[in-house]
């Protein structure tokens, strides 16, 4: 019997296929690749299996991406070059003394945060 699995494992685990089939590969490929077994591999892809974290960061080493990579694939959450892939709000609200504020504006921003929150 199949176990459930949630609509992010469903994704991520189209990712890997993605991933797979955009080097070539079968999953007898990524077994070997990968270092995980042809039936713990079959099971994980066809989820019966749970994709462990474990199974997950060989499964990613193998395909030369980062983990959280795969969750966004063929999207690469942070490129090479370390710029972020696109646009992203957040939002946090903090509670700080002033004299906190500013060590955190400072830490955040560098010197240059007066000049930035004047904007």
């Amino acid at each position: 019997m199949k176990k459930r699995i949630s609509d992010v494992e469903l994704q991520l685990l189209k990712n890997i296929r993605k991933a797979m089939n955009s080097k070539g590969w079968n999953q007898s490929r990524l077994s070997q690749e990968s270092d995980v077994s042809e039936k713990a591999l079959s099971k994980i892809i066809s989820g019966e299996q749970r994709l462990t974290l474990v199974y997950l960061h060989k499964i990613a080493m193998a395909l030369s991406l980062r983990e959280i990579d795969l969750f966004t694939f063929p999207d690469i959450y942070v490129k090479a070059d370390g710029k972020d892939s696109g646009p992203a709000e957040v939002l946090l609200q903090l509670r700080l003394t002033k004299e906190k504020k500013d060590q955190v504006l400072k830490l955040v921003f560098g010197e240059n945060n007066i000049e930035i929150l004047n904007k």
